[in-house]
Order: structure tokens, then C-alpha cells, then sequence
């Protein structure tokens, strides 16, 4: 069971950890994240050494590798601010995993202390923040896809939708089995590529049927995987990081 997580006030900085997709494919949603949070009036500091949070070795069983890709984060926060991931499944990794991957050693105390200041971005603009949105789009239908680390290792399934039901003009509508994975699950995608491709293709003809126009997820790996497939079929919905759906209708 996710811990509960108690909230503190809104802070006057925050660390931002990227995480390699939004690094990689999505760098628009981490800039829309860090604009998000600095027109909060929040100070945004990003650690150029950052580079992956571990998870592709731990979930492979490597966790000796895993620590030591997860030991080289561990020092880029050493002040007392909140560190925000604009990812779940990262956030998951950090929260949750570091402190039993470094239970035992040296740097458990340091890990625990790290994952206790870990905030997904959508639950630290809902919690923290207490973001107000005054919405600047026309009426649109919009799905939202909560990924199974967000929902389930996070305990956050309420919070981005919580954020679109700010915005006057969207209407949130919820596809069939919206608690079921895309079918992504990082590295399951390449061991089980057609058991993923069945699960996404469900996925994906389950969020065209909502007659939604948009859908948007707070998780890069979901948004890769998913708007992809809705490409291949040509559908017509568009995909976001849901970063960059609040800033592109609130600014």
C-alpha cells in the first residue's frame, strides 16, 4: 500500500528531475512543467548531471546496476526543496524503490531522505500548489490516461484529472478499462513486444471512442507508446504530456 504523503507549504524552489524520455523525446513537457511551476512564482532548479533514475535495470532484475546508476542522483539535491518528476513511473522509482534498493548501506539514510522529497508533478501542482486554471481554449473533449506506476505506486490516479476538471472548456471523459496498462511497462515493450502491441492497440481503440479529441497522460512512457499506435492507425486524437495541455490552454 502507497504511504500516505503529507503535504507541506508551497515552497519558494524546487529541484526538477527531467527524467530521460522527457529528455530525450519530450523536452517541450519539461519546459512547459518548469513553466507551470515558475509562474506559481517557485524558483526551478535543474541539475545538469542528472541522467537516469535506475529503473530500467531494477525492473530487469539488475539491481546492483540500478543502484549504481541510482547512487550518482542521489547528490544533486543536497538542498532541503521538494524534487518534482513530471513522470510517475520515475517518481514511483525514487519515492518508493530507493529506499529499499539502498537499504543496508552507506547511503540508505541519504535515499530515504531523497525519496521523502519526491513529488509527481501533477500531485505537486494539486497538493502543494493548489493551482488555479483560468482556461483560454474553446470546448473540447479531452481523455486522460493514468499510468499504472502514477495510479498504483503513487496512489495519484485522481490528480491529473483533478487539474483538467479545472479548465471550463474540457470535458474529461473516461475510456473503457482506464485502470488497464497501455501495454508500455519500459523494457516489457521489447521482451513482449506483441502482448504490448495487443494491450495498446486495446488502449488506444478504447480512448478513439470516447470521441475525445485530445488525450493526455503525466507519463512520457504511456504518451510515446499510445500516440504512437494512434498514429500507425491514423486516427485523429492528439497526444500530450498533460504539462504541456495546461500551459498551451492557460497561456
Amino acid at each position: 500500500m502507497t504511504p500516505v504523503k503529507l503535504y507541506p507549504a508551497r515552497p519558494d524552489k524546487v529541484y526538477f528531475y527531467g527524467t530521460c524520455l522527457v529528455d530525450l523525446f519530450f523536452p517541450q513537457a519539461g519546459l512547459d512543467g518548469i513553466r507551470l511551476l515558475e509562474r506559481e512564482g517557485i524558483e526551478v532548479i535543474f541539475p545538469e548531471d542528472q541522467t537516469c533514475c535506475g529503473q530500467p535495470a531494477y525492473t530487469s532484475g539488475y539491481q546492483d546496476e540500478a543502484r549504481a546508476v541510482a547512487a550518482t542522483q542521489l547528490d544533486l539535491f543536497p538542498g532541503p526543496w521538494p524534487i518534482i518528476v513530471p513522470s510517475g513511473s520515475c517518481g514511483g522509482m525514487m519515492r518508493v524503490h530507493y529506499p529499499d534498493l539502498f537499504a543496508g548501506t552507506e547511503r540508505e539514510a541519504q535515499a530515504r531522505e531523497v525519496a521523502d522529497r519526491v513529488f509527481e508533478l501533477t500531485e505537486f501542482l494539486v497538493h502543494v500548489c493548489h493551482l488555479r486554471l483560468a482556461d483560454r481554449g474553446g470546448p473540447e473533449k479531452v481523455a486522460m490516461h493514468t499510468s499504472c506506476s502514477a495510479r498504483r505506486e503513487m496512489g495519484l490516479a485522481a490528480t491529473g484529472p483533478a487539474l483538467l476538471g479545472r479548465l471550463e472548456g474540457v470535458e474529461l471523459v473516461e475510456p473503457a478499462r482506464a485502470t488497464e496498462c497501455c501495454g508500455f511497462g519500459g523494457t516489457f515493450a521489447v521482451r513482449h513486444p506483441e502482448v504490448s502491441a495487443a494491450m495498446v492497440e486495446d488502449k488506444s481503440r478504447a480512448i478513439e471512442a470516447t470521441g475525445a479529441e485530445h488525450f493526455v497522460t503525466s507519463d512520457c512512457g504511456c504518451l510515446m507508446n499510445i500516440a504512437g499506435r494512434l498514429e500507425h492507425r491514423q486516427g485523429a486524437v492528439r497526444g500530450e504530456h498533460i504539462a504541456s495541455y495546461l500551459w498551451q490552454r492557460t497561456s
